[in-house]
């Protein structure tokens, strides 16, 4: 059934104890849309647990609050509340137990992808730059101020998913909310560095050795990279040093469509699809079970690597004019 944000925040302050999940290997959309509203049931007096299976990538180790994450829920809550998850199986893990929890209690879905399947018994799916959008209308609903803390958390998410504001689908309604945040206390300096600047050794050699590999198709309108285990292993770094690695290739003059192939373990692999003007590689993860969004999408694929490729630059050319 989908419902107005509204109705959900009822439901939420008839709560007794609420936990919140988002999908596994998080993104900064992810932990901020769903902290900033775990800090606003904390100041409704609603107890609130954070709930996701991944531990927290590298690049958002900085953010406060972190702790409180926990890797399954406490098992009495009275209501399970998913935030920037497209589907019931991208909360990995924990999937069954949201999905199983929608038998006995109340489930709802937040969330701004095109893509989102309505897998909660109470769905509002409205798409827009950042599931943080959203949480923002949300906390709004509930009548909770923003504070430098909230404010934090909602800008990391808008300026993750908008690409740092870059993006098509970046609306007045956008920079009017990150205006908001701003003047709330988020540090947008800061944020920024973090979040697009700062980087450690092991991610400067990654980055050095995976964009040395760049790969061209479709008259260099599709360019792709492969970043393996073997290679990050070598330089000391983790997925989350990857963040970022597919906008390099889609800067590109001549490309319409990136992608970067994240090896996952052995003939797994974690692919990244952006387009620049009119490719919808939303549409272009669907053929392999994924999605996302028109501009950006993501997909697992599974199997020899450029076999891989070969399938995949094959749909690429589908999608291109």
């Amino acid at each position: 059934m989908n419902v107005t944000l509204q109705e959900i925040a009822q439901k939420l302050k008839k709560a007794k104890k609420v936990a919140l999940f988002t999908h596994m290997r998080p993104d900064g959309d992810a932990y901020g849309s769903t902290l900033a509203l775990a800090c606003a049931l904390d100041r409704q007096g609603i107890a609130c647990s954070v709930c996701n299976e991944s531990d927290v990538p590298s690049n958002l180790t900085f953010l406060e609050g972190l702790d409180r994450i926990k890797k399954h829920p406490d098992g009495d809550e009275d209501l399970y509340l998913s935030m920037d998850s497209a589907e019931g199986a991208r909360l990995g893990a924990l999937a069954d137990v949201f999905l199983a929890f929608s038998k006995k209690g109340t489930t709802i879905n937040v969330d701004h992808h095109i893509s989102n399947t309505r897998y909660a018994k109470y769905n509002y799916v409205q798409t827009c730059s950042a599931n943080c959008m959203n949480s923002y209308r949300l906390i709004e609903e509930l009548g909770v101020s923003l504070d430098r803390q909230i404010a934090t958390y909602l800008l990391v998410g808008l300026l993750t998913d908008s690409g740092n504001f870059s993006h098509d689908d970046v609306t007045e309604e956008t920079l009017a909310v990150g205006s908001k945040l701003v003047a709330a206390g988020a540090d947008i300096c800061g944020l920024q560095y973090q979040l697009f600047k700062k980087q450690s050794k092991a991610r400067a050699a990654l980055y050095a050795k995976v964009m040395s590999g760049l790969r061209y198709a479709h008259d260099d309108r599709f360019a792709f990279v492969v970043i393996d285990r073997e290679t990050m292993e070598k330089v000391g770094a983790d997925n989350g040093a990857t963040e970022g690695f597919v906008d390099f290739p889609l800067n590109i003059e001549t490309v319409e469509i990136a992608a970067s192939l994240l090896e996952m373990k052995k003939g797994q692999y974690k692919v990244s699809l952006r387009s620049k003007k009119y490719a919808d590689v939303n549409k272009l993860a669907a053929v392999y079970g994924g999605g996302g969004h028109v501009r950006a999408a993501g997909c697992m694929l599974f199997g020899d690597l450029e076999e891989i490729i070969d399938k995949l630059s094959y749909t690429v050319s589908q999608y291109l004019e």
